[in-house]
Formats: structure tokens, sequence, C-alpha cells
């Protein structure tokens, strides 16, 4: 079996977006980023020591986010990891009949059957349902807090369920 997939987001798991600035833990440090679907400079907070546990983690990195290739532009860097495939996205406004994330349907095309975990700040039922009928491998669906963004529970999580493919489990969930 092929290593799994980590459909990786950026804001929210990587970026603690939704925290008041004066309550950041100490090990994030601000980047001014101007990535070209903004317009202008943005302020992402990023912690460095995830791309370090990133890499450790048994999974085959890709670009989850609507960072897009900007996020190895400014964010990969950032945390010390190479240029990673990336997943083109629909803008986030795009809206779905049946309530998933403009995310899921492109993410599970480019998996195509393989195994993966996707960690994201916005995954819900109707993610989590469309994944376990359009999908043919293992997958986790993963949400993280955009308040807090991945910490040690999340990679003990994913390293988990990882090993667990070569043992027989994996099924949607998270």
């Amino acid at each position: 079996m092929p290593r799994p997939l980590l459909l990786l987001d950026v804001d929210g798991p990587l970026h603690p977006y939704h925290v008041d600035p004066d309550s950041r833990p100490p090990a994030y440090r601000p980047l001014r980023a101007e990535p070209r679907w903004s317009s202008g400079p943005v302020e992402v907070w990023l912690n460095r020591a995830h791309g370090e546990r990133l890499r450790a983690l048994p999974f085959d990195l890709v670009w989850a986010t609507t960072w897009q290739d900007c996020a190895n532009r400014w964010i990969a860097p950032a945390l010390g990891l190479p240029p990673l495939p990336f997943v083109t996205l629909p803008g986030p406004a795009v809206w779905r009949p049946d309530d998933t994330s403009p995310k899921t349907w492109p993410l599970v095309e480019w998996a195509a059957g393989r195994p993966f975990a996707w960690v994201d700040d916005d995954i819900g039922e109707a993610d989590r349902a469309y994944v376990a009928a359009h999908h043919a491998g293992p997958a986790l669906l993963h949400r993280v807090h955009p308040g807090r963004g991945l910490v040690e529970a999340d990679f003990a999580l994913l390293a988990a369920w990882a090993v667990g493919l070569h043992g027989g489990g994996g099924g949607p969930g998270g």
C-alpha cells in the first residue's frame, strides 16, 4: 500500500486565526505574506516546529488550502518544508448543493482512491458522508479548531491512523 496522503490546510491547523493575538502560544511567530489572492499583505502566525512534526509523520504531504501554490512560496519555507504538491481548489465562495466544503469534491478526486487524512478547520458531517460514499480508500477527516491549531494530540492521532492502515484500520472518521 502506498503511503497515505496528508491533505493539509493552512488557516486553522497551521495558522490559528481564531484566537486573541495576546493569547497565542509563545512558539508562534508572525509572518507577513503577500499571496497573489490578497489585495495586500496578510499576517499569519506559524509554529516552525510544525514543519518538523509534519515531516516525521508517515504521510506524503499535500497542500489542501486556498493558498494553493502560494503556500509553497510563503508557508513551506517558514516551516522548513520543501515545496509540496497542492490541490487546485475553487474559491471559498463556491456553494455545494450537498452542504460539503468547497474542498471536499476536489480532494476526493485528487486522492483518486489513495488513503488520505485531511486536516482542516472546516470539516462537517456532509464532508464525511461525501467521502464515505465517493472515496474507495481509507480516509480520516480530522477537524482542527481554528483557535488552537495543531497540537500534540492531533499529531498522535494522525500517526496512529497511518500506522493502523498497515494493520487493517482506517475507515472514515476523525
